[in-house]
This record gives structure tokens, sequence and C-alpha cells, in this order.
């Protein structure tokens, strides 16, 4: 019996997939008003039933589809959600036009799905991936906490 493709997580790995996984109080993943400000051509904001609010680049947006093709590819590249590829090293870099969606729409009371110019139009945003994901200052310190003592 062959164990290749096996990998034992280790207990920090374990506990940090846990407190990613772990579920979301209902009113944190509620939205109260959603803005997609593609005229301006910024991005998603969203407030929330809490009071939280969020905001998303469309270019962070289109780097971080949830879709099982873009989250595997991620994956083998080592990339977070919302990273950018690695541009590949050229004496002339070709002009790429900024990510920006063609169009939106909700998927039912749970989601946003953004039919981008590129043609790529495969992620589900769930409301409770979007606020997993949150760029505030407050919510991208609590997931790069450290352990240990301060300096």
């Amino acid at each position: 019996m062959s164990h290749e493709g096996i990998r034992f997580a280790s207990r920090e790995e374990q506990t940090r997939q846990d407190e990613e996984n772990r579920p979301l109080a209902k009113i944190a993943i509620t939205p109260e008003k959603v803005r997609v400000l593609i005229t301006e051509g910024k991005g998603l904001e969203i407030d929330w039933v809490d009071g939280h609010k969020s905001a998303w680049g469309f270019a962070w947006l289109r780097e971080a589809c949830p879709c099982a093709t873009c989250v595997e590819e991620r994956k083998q590249e080592g990339r977070k959600p919302g990273q950018p590829k690695p541009k590949p090293a050229a004496l002339l870099p070709m002009y790429t036009p900024p990510p920006k969606p063609a169009s939106v729409h909700p998927v039912g009371r749970y989601a946003i799905q953004f039919n981008w110019a590129d043609g790529h139009s495969g992620g589900i945003y769930s409301w409770e991936y979007l606020r997993r994901v949150c760029q505030c200052r407050e919510c991208s310190f609590s997931r790069d906490e450290t352990t240990g003592t301060p300096n």
C-alpha cells in the first residue's frame, strides 16, 4: 500500500487550520450593504450587520478567486488568496489591463459572482469567504498575529 500524497499536519498546522475553519457568527457574515464599484474601477465594499466594514480592490479579488482551479494553482505556487502571480522575467514586459469584472450578480442569499473581463467566472465569493479574507487592518492583524512576547 502506497502512502504517496499523504501528509501529516503538525500540531501547529492543525491548530491554525481549526482556527481558520471555525464557524463565524451569522451576524458577522450577513451583509447590510454591498457596493460593487465597477464604473469607478475600485472594487467591492461591504458593510456587515455587526457594524464591520470591508473593502477589496478588483485586482486582489481576482487573485483570490475561490474556484477550485484558482485555489489549486495558488496552492501549487505557494501563494495566499489575493497574492499576485510572480511576473515572468522579460526584457519588455507586456501591458496587461488591471482586472475588472464585466458583470457581477448575486448567488442566492449567500454569495456574489464576478464575470471577469478576462473571461474567468468560476469563482463564487460567499459572504463567509469574504469576511474571512477581510483586508482591513484589524482583520489582517488578527490573521497575521504571532505568538511570543513583544520587544
